[in-house]
């Protein structure tokens, strides 16, 4: 047992990595050796440890379980060509779980401790982080409350974890997806704007409705009229057409994605017109139909860039320009690749050197 920075850390007697091929894992599978945990109660972070990999135990009584008193951020680390460990922006995911957990009326999790606990932990886990091209760590802080009582109330104690797994490609290939004029992703006034878990169990009916007519997601409307985009799936969702880089503006209902950020400061530098605004329906498949719409696709953290090839709107199918005949998003992920590797210059400052 050794302490740093009041982080208490035991190690795991000898480590799993040998038994994974990090390059080649499914998405979400593989847990690395190590987690973090942190535990709020008497209104204070009391302890903050990081310990073996291992279940939870907890109550089935817990406040999270029942009242969805839980949040959670995605994030990423990369490996360059040296072998050295950088996270890809991480303050903003912590100022957004913070965001979050205003919402959710849970208590924040101070910055140093975020970063602190983040850091030991990729130190001890490095050897986890891909080389490929494609690959990174992914990782998956969350906040979930663990009061043991089933009165409908604020819970008074909370466990933030970390833990993480090595990734490749989300999406293998590009995407077929549904408009959704039906149900409904979020609405004003809600939690859409923030990592709820809420948020993503209630997508799943409609996004299995979508997979079973042949589609891999859905793209969310607006809840008041059907009229209007707002995300796709778990990701933020962009046009190009006449080359104007569009995407829907910011509101209660649409999550500020840290690569939505990226992709429109990325194409602000070069030059690019950027829309941010309420983007239509029928705007869009008015382009597609007179082949004005050069590009569509996702951005979100998994994902980083999924091309969308097809769109489903109206009980009719329509196919996208292929993923060879489209500039900007084919460079700007190579483009984000290549800062996260090392490769280009991060002007932004956006790595955050770990090791």
């Amino acid at each position: 047992m050794t302490t740093t920075l009041d982080i208490s850390i035991t190690k795991i007697k000898e480590s799993r990595l040998s038994h994974y091929d990090v390059n080649n894992v499914a998405f979400g599978k593989c847990f690395t050796d190590h987690m973090f945990v942190a535990e709020y109660a008497n209104g204070q972070w009391e302890k903050a440890y990081i310990q073996p990999y291992a279940d939870v135990p907890l109550s089935y009584a817990m406040s999270a379980l029942h009242y969805g008193q839980a949040i959670f951020e995605g994030m990423k680390a990369y490996k360059n060509e040296k072998g050295e460990v950088s996270l890809f922006r991480p303050l903003a995911n912590q100022k957004r779980l913070n965001k979050s957990a205003v919402r959710m009326a849970m208590p924040e999790v101070p910055e140093e401790l975020f970063m602190s606990g983040l850091s030991e932990l990729l130190k001890l886990d490095a050897g986890w982080v891909p080389t490929s091209e494609t690959g990174s760590l992914y990782i998956r802080p969350f906040l979930i409350a663990t009061d043991e009582a089933i009165g409908v109330k604020i819970s008074d104690t909370y466990k933030f974890i970390i833990i993480c797994c090595p990734a490749g490609k989300y999406y293998s290939e590009p995407i077929k997806v549904l408009v959704e004029t039906d149900f409904f992703r979020a609405v004003h006034g809600g939690v859409g704007f923030v990592k709820a878990a809420g948020n993503y169990g209630r997508s799943m009916y409609p996004t299995r409705l979508a997979q079973q007519k042949g589609y891999q997601q859905v793209i969310w409307t607006d809840s008041e009229t059907h009229k209007y985009f707002e995300e796709s799936g778990t990701m933020n969702v962009m046009f190009v057409i006449n080359d104007t880089l569009l995407t829907p503006a910011l509101s209660d209902t649409i999550l500020d994605g840290v690569t939505r950020n990226s992709v429109l400061a990325l194409a602000r530098d070069w030059g690019m017109k950027v829309e941010e605004r309420k983007v239509s329906i029928e705007e869009v498949m008015t382009a597609v139909e007179a082949g004005k719409l050069q590009e569509m696709f996702g951005c979100g953290t998994a994902a980083t860039i999924a091309q969308i090839v097809g769109i489903g709107y109206n009980g009719k199918d329509y196919d996208l320009p292929p993923v060879v005949d489209r500039k900007f998003s084919t460079k700007v992920d190579e483009e984000l690749r290549n800062i996260r590797k090392g490769r280009s210059a991060d002007k932004f400052g956006w790595m955050l050197k770990v090791s």
